[in-house]
């Protein structure tokens, strides 16, 4: 009978398969496809995943491709760091500009580094205060002038409430008493398997080769120029074209992180200190991209088969919207935070939730605060939340009533 026993064992690619329950990004290009197969939801979907390549994801990946050749060139001096060490003032001043670059890098060096004793517990409410995340490189892309404004405002703000806290507590307040080695809680704090490694290089490639042609047709686009007669295409081939590339980085970048809990699924993916800056752009872009998908489709498939203007209705919770933007800025992470900037940018969410929203959020700075120190992460969040809620109102009352 033992010859005639069955053996059951998984073939060695399976056994490493990206095609796993725990891949559950691959939901997302599942989803695209399966929608544009669709007869009834084919147009919409064409069109919504065309305007999130062309005019979202195109001007930020090139955002970002400046934003990190930027990085790599200061990166050798570091001066910042090391000045907004001096003294309290400083240290408030610096760590809400740190705060105020885009991405997670700023805010979790100010953060960690509360914890080691290196800055105060103000610096500390300043940076969460001033970042918004990789939700500022969406909104810089988008629109650059609010971006500007609200990144200014959360600088502003940031500095005015830690300067506060400072008058309020002394700068090891709420620090825990053991201090943990917090260096491999950065941005750059893991590295991948093989198969992953190759989708992140694909990834690159994939923006490498893309990057100027999209900035080109992204462009051209904002100045409403269309784009198929120019080209002298057949209609809607842009569209297309731009449906099956932002369905193929999709795939690309599902196929590299496992998705196990809450953290994992809304932060950002890590990239190597050693990494291209073209390689660490599309990683960015691809994450933000993910989120931006989410808010569009929902609000374009709600509209179409509720027939709702989901702006009409976010509009009448009027005196409500600042309120939601603060409530989801506190959540951590920085992918609710694209969820409402691509609302702002679709016209469902007003500037005043957006304000709120921006000073409330702290990004992914708040992983590793609540892991090292979770008193003076929750306080600090509260802290955050106030200035937020004055901000969000003010200018609801002032220039939305």
């Amino acid at each position: 009978m033992d010859t005639l026993r069955f053996h059951f064992t998984s073939p060695p690619w399976l056994a490493t398969s990206q095609f796993r329950l725990a891949y559950k990004r691959l939901l997302l290009p599942i989803v695209m496809i399966s929608l544009i197969i669709s007869d009834t939801t084919r147009a919409v979907t064409v069109n919504t995943l065309s305007d999130a390549f062309w005019a979202v994801s195109s001007y930020v990946a090139l955002t970002l491709a400046i934003y990190h050749y930027l990085a790599l060139l200061f990166s050798k001096q570091n001066r910042l760091v090391d000045l907004y060490r001096g003294s309290r003032g400083h240290q408030v001043l610096f760590a809400a500009l740190l705060g105020a670059l885009p991405g997670c890098g700023g805010a979790i060096i100010v953060t960690t580094q509360f914890v080691t004793g290196r800055v105060g517990f103000g610096a500390m409410v300043a940076v969460l205060t001033s970042t918004m995340g990789d939700a500022a490189f969406l909104l810089l892309a988008s629109q650059p002038s609010v971006g500007v404004a609200v990144v200014g405002v959360g600088v502003l703000v940031g500095c005015l409430s830690g300067w506060l806290v400072n008058c309020i507590h002394d700068d090891s307040f709420l620090r825990p008493l053991v201090i943990s080695d917090s260096n491999h809680l950065g941005c750059n704090r893991e590295s991948s398997t093989g198969i992953e490694q190759k989708m992140i290089n694909l990834q690159g490639a994939f923006w490498k080769w893309l990057l100027a042609p999209a900035a080109i047709i992204a462009l051209l686009g904002s100045f409403q120029v269309d784009i198929n007669p120019l080209l002298s295409l057949p209609n809607m081939t842009i569209e297309w074209i731009g449906s099956i590339l932002i369905i193929v980085s999709m795939l690309l970048w599902s196929l590299t992180k496992e998705i196990n809990d809450y953290e994992s699924t809304v932060t950002e993916d890590t990239k190597q200190i050693s990494s291209h800056p073209i390689q660490k752009a599309a990683q960015d872009t691809n994450f933000v991209t993910a989120w931006v998908i989410v808010a569009f489709l929902l609000f374009e498939l709600v509209t179409f088969f509720g027939q709702i203007d989901l702006a009409a209705t976010f509009s009448d919770w009027g005196v409500w919207m600042p309120l939601v933007g603060l409530a989801i800025g506190m959540l951590p992470g920085c992918g609710p935070q694209i969820l409402v900037t691509s609302l702002y940018i679709s016209g469902a969410a007003p500037l005043s939730a957006q304000l709120a929203n921006a000073i409330s959020n702290d990004g992914d700075a708040l992983f590793p605060a609540i892991a090292l120190a979770p008193k003076a992460a929750l306080v600090a969040t509260l802290y955050s939340a106030l200035p937020a809620l004055i901000v969000g109102y003010s200018f609801y009352f002032l220039c939305e009533v």
